[in-house]
């Protein structure tokens, strides 16, 4: 039996195996407009993994996750927080209207990295990543939890004041259900 024969029958039995999840890899968005959203997210969602590549913005605000069911986007009840190390030293911001991604930002920075956000049952959700400022290697963390009032179904990813617009890169989500 060569390697390659025995990668396929893993991956087929792996596909197969009871309590398999399916992933479900969207489109990629170009990030555009004061926020990007991802709608239809299945109701069987256990995880999803948010990725970044080489985004931007327009201005200084953070950039901001928010989790939305049938009711629409919620902004309030997060408990965010996102620390960044950097030359001058660690930087926090804490949210309760979304996950905080980056402290601050500047015009040029591209920021890239994986959010993760996983259930824990009864529409409670937590959060963890990491972006990175693309052209200034500053890494920042993210944190926190949300329970939302109904089924998961939405996301979006705006910006703390709501009102800078993202001008350059792509965000891609994937569901695991």
């Amino acid at each position: 039996m060569t390697r390659s024969r025995d990668l396929a029958d893993f991956a087929d039995s792996a596909a197969n195996a009871e309590g398999a999840r399916p992933l479900i890899l969207y489109t990629a968005q170009t990030a555009s407009g004061t926020s990007v959203d991802f709608n239809d997210i299945p109701s069987g969602a256990k995880r999803i993994t948010v990725m970044f590549n080489g985004v931007s913005t327009n201005g200084t605000s953070a950039f901001l996750l928010q989790l939305g069911d049938a009711g629409g986007i919620e902004n309030t009840g997060y408990t965010g927080v996102s620390a960044r190390q950097g030359a001058a030293g660690n930087a926090f911001i804490a949210s309760t209207a979304g996950f905080p991604l980056t402290d601050t930002v500047a015009a040029a920075n591209l920021h890239q990295g994986l959010i993760i956000i996983s259930s824990l049952g009864s529409n409670t959700w937590v959060v963890s990543g990491m972006t990175n400022f693309g052209n200034t290697s500053s890494p920042a963390t993210v944190s926190g939890g949300k329970t939302l009032s109904d089924t998961l179904d939405r996301i979006r990813i705006t910006t703390v004041n709501g009102t800078d617009t993202f001008d350059a890169g792509t965000i891609n989500i994937m569901v695991e259900e």
